[in-house]
């Protein structure tokens, strides 16, 4: 927790927009191979009947999108060490506040805790507005943070710049100027 002290929290806004690109790039994976499927089915004379594909990972009649939103997130984040690919689009990642890394246990504990956060009409989501670290209730579950890559680049590269305006000064009193001659030792 002491690496992450200071560290610019992503907004809103921010988190969200990268959540629906993870909805709609989960959603694509699924549905796509599975219409190929069923057309090949079709063609095939394996399937007579109408093939229905629902992608709604929030219902528990819809398990199988369920399954397979837990398993795209939970490998997203594992895989992108808290960047899946929303995440990085929109510059954010999310941290650990226990771990150097997200574990693969981690990472299916935030997918699970979607679900929690979408509980009472997405109220878990909104609590990013009363928690004072920003965190939702999936963020709580999994005791992860979610960071401004951008905003932590522009600190580090201004802390970097404020350093090295004061080394020369800081090296300016500690060592003798270069232009000045070292004066000898003297002889016993």
């Amino acid at each position: 927790m002491a690496e992450l002290e200071g560290a610019p929290l992503a907004s809103f806004a921010v988190r969200a927009v990268a959540f629906f690109i993870d909805m709609a790039i989960a959603g694509l994976s699924f549905v796509l191979p599975l219409m190929a499927g069923a057309t090949i089915a079709i063609k095939m004379g394996w399937i007579h009947n109408d093939v229905h594909i629902k992608f709604d990972p929030f219902h528990h009649e819809e398990w199988p999108s369920l399954a397979w939103f837990v398993i795209f997130i939970a490998a997203s984040n594992y895989i992108g060490n808290g960047a899946t690919i929303g995440k990085k689009l929109m510059k954010i990642r999310v941290v650990s506040l226990v771990h150097h890394r997200l574990s693969l246990w981690h990472s299916m504990e935030r997918a699970l805790g979607y679900g929690a956060s979408a509980l009472e009409a997405f109220f878990g989501f909104f609590q990013y507005f009363v928690d004072p670290n920003h965190q939702t209730v999936h963020d709580r579950i999994a005791r992860t943070i979610v960071v401004s890559e951008r905003k932590r680049r522009i600190a580090e590269a201004a802390a970097e710049i404020a350093a090295a305006g004061r080394q020369p000064s800081e090296a300016a009193a500690s060592e003798p100027a270069a232009a000045e001659p070292a004066l000898p030792a003297p002889e016993a």
